[in-house]
């Protein structure tokens, strides 16, 4: 099985100050990294935990 080539994308959410970019083309695994530091590393956590991240952030921007 070849390795997948990570999609990165910027969210329409983030800021100039606060970008990140998200790579979520791999079935099990969800990449996220610093679009302004982009060499310092890459966190990656598995699917089900991004969608609860996401959704946790989205309700967040509800009560503010």
């Amino acid at each position: 099985m070849q390795p997948v080539t990570p999609n990165w994308r910027t969210s329409t959410y983030t800021g100039t100050e606060n970008c990140v970019e998200v790579a979520d083309n791999e079935p099990t695994t969800v990449m996220v990294r610093d679009t302004k530091a982009r060499n310092r590393g890459i966190m990656s956590v598995r699917p089900v935990s991004w969608t609860a991240f996401v959704e946790f952030a989205k309700e967040g921007q509800r009560r503010a």
